[in-house]
């Protein structure tokens, strides 16, 4: 089963303000509702990219082991 996680949404004037509960850093807003889950999958994509860019960052020339992982819930 692929993880779930869990989207906020909350009206404000303007439009909406997006974050997921589970990932900090993971936040945005739009105008309309779709605008904002929109911009919040994009949030998403470039908080796992910019955590894993620093990580690799951190690790470059140190003795690891990488391999895909799967969570389940």
């Amino acid at each position: 089963m692929p993880i779930q996680l869990t989207a906020v949404f909350r009206h404000v004037p303007g439009g909406y303000v997006a974050f997921v509960e589970e990932l900090p850093g993971a936040n945005t807003q739009g105008t309309t509702l779709e605008e904002a889950r929109t911009n919040l999958q994009e949030a998403v994509a470039l908080v796992l990219e910019a955590n894993r860019t620093l990580a690799e960052e951190e690790l470059h020339g140190a003795d690891v082991i990488r391999e895909p992982f799967k969570l389940t819930a």
